[in-house]
């Protein structure tokens, strides 16, 4: 590591507030997930007042590794090799209209290693609307289906997302989306209308027009309970590409040279979804899990269907929790009580995930893919963490039943 990223590392520690006791959030601005951190844990270095408006500076890198062993059947579905490469890297720039203390603004300008150039990814303006419990986001967003997408990939439990999320949702849309909440803060809901207009060429667009919407049922939210119960329906409806639709996903590494699952580019007319979570966090603790059933209208395909989800548990064993956004019905990023800077052990957590897809159905068959992973995360400062994965799955695609292990690691360094 270079002199320059140790110093950059220390000065941001060194600047971070206590962390929030009961690991509840209860503050939610344009940057949504986006952010790095809680707004309660937020300090305010990097944040510039010019009468106008606020300007709050950040940025995040995430560097993987990744190698594999495989049987025969695997090389023949998916061949894969051994690398190491740049995952993210990102700037953040967030504040609010002083003369219009309503709205905040957020832009996320990124690089994508993949086809060498910078793009724009969560950027627009959100406007409070205290009087309906709500606010109204225009811009490019998360739709918000999915709980595990609306969160910002560097707060999730493992290296990357499962298979069955990847194949279904796009990172991104541009629309409008409006978040409320009802019954005292104990139900929150969303609901989105997007469009590719400006996203047609993005790798992220899958649907010319889409409708998402979500709602999460929180029965200990705004009590003295640091318990965190949460319970979520969700739908989606999306239009074809240009007339075709494709389901695919990579087997949850992001260097993977191939992919674990395809439809293949099929003719299509929609997409409709349902999606069904539960989430529990009585402290240190937590369990997860999410699963997608996906009805696609598609004729000369024999309207195939599709389905495919996730079950977790995680432990900190030094104590901490994953903070809960109350506002947005998310999880955020562990802050460890005793951080690696100054001389504790940082934050050590435990996770095994079991994840499936499939997307045989209809005509299409596009494979089964099961994988089991544990992981084991370190978190040195609110900032910096440190991944370690292992991963063991099963593919049947093609007349064949492929294995694969996988040996995956990232460094994560993140601001905001």
């Amino acid at each position: 590591m270079s002199r320059a990223l140790v110093a950059l590392v220390c000065l941001i520690a060194a600047a971070a507030p206590a962390r929030a006791d009961r690991g509840i959030d209860d503050e939610l601005d344009a940057s949504e997930a986006d952010d790095a951190e809680p707004a309660k844990e937020r300090s305010h270095w990097n944040e510039i007042n010019l009468k106008v408006l606020t300007m709050r500076f950040g940025g995040g890198v995430l560097l993987d590794w990744a190698t594999y062993e495989q049987d025969l059947a695997s090389e023949a579905q998916m061949p894969v090799s051994a690398d190491e490469g740049l995952r993210d890297f990102r700037l953040l720039l967030k504040g609010k209209f002083l003369f219009f203390p309503r709205a905040s603004y957020s832009i996320g300008y990124m690089w994508d290693g993949v086809n060498h150039q910078w793009r724009f990814r969560q950027t627009g303006v959100m406007v409070d609307v205290p009087e309906l419990e709500g606010e109204v986001f225009v811009g490019r967003t998360k739709e918000g289906f999915s709980t595990n997408k609306l969160m910002v990939g560097y707060n999730g439990w493992t290296i990357e997302r499962a298979a069955a999320n990847e194949a279904f949702l796009p990172i991104l849309a541009d629309g409008i989306k409006w978040t409320g909440r009802l019954f005292g803060g104990k139900l929150v809901y969303n609901a989105g209308w997007f469009i590719d207009t400006l996203s047609d060429d993005e790798s992220f667009n899958k649907n010319d027009k889409q409708f998402a919407a979500r709602a999460v049922a929180l029965p200990f939210a705004h009590t003295n309970s640091s318990t965190v119960l949460h319970v979520a329906a969700e739908a989606r409806y999306g239009a074809s590409d240009d007339g075709f639709l494709q389901f695919k996903s990579k087997p949850e590494s992001f260097l993977a040279q191939s992919f674990a699952v395809d439809t293949g580019k099929f003719a299509a007319d929609s997409t409709t979804m349902a999606g069904f979570e539960l989430y529990y966090r009585p402290g240190p603790f937590m369990f997860g899990s999410e699963y997608f059933l996906n009805w696609v209208q598609a004729e000369q395909s024999r309207d195939p269907f599709f389905h495919g989800g996730e079950a977790f548990v995680s432990y900190l064993f030094t104590g901490e929790v994953h903070p809960y956004n109350e506002k947005g019905a998310f999880f955020e990023g562990v802050a460890p009580t005793h951080p690696v800077i100054d001389g504790g052990l940082g934050a050590w957590e435990a996770v095994m995930r079991i994840s499936y897809v499939d997307l045989d159905g209809g005509a299409i068959e596009g494979g089964k893919f099961w994988r089991l992973t544990p992981v084991v995360n370190w978190y040195l400062t609110k900032f910096l963490r440190l991944d370690a994965e292992y991963g063991y799955s099963k593919l049947d695609r093609e007349g064949l039943t492929g294995t694969t292990q996988y040996f995956q690691a990232r460094f994560q360094l993140q601001f905001m």
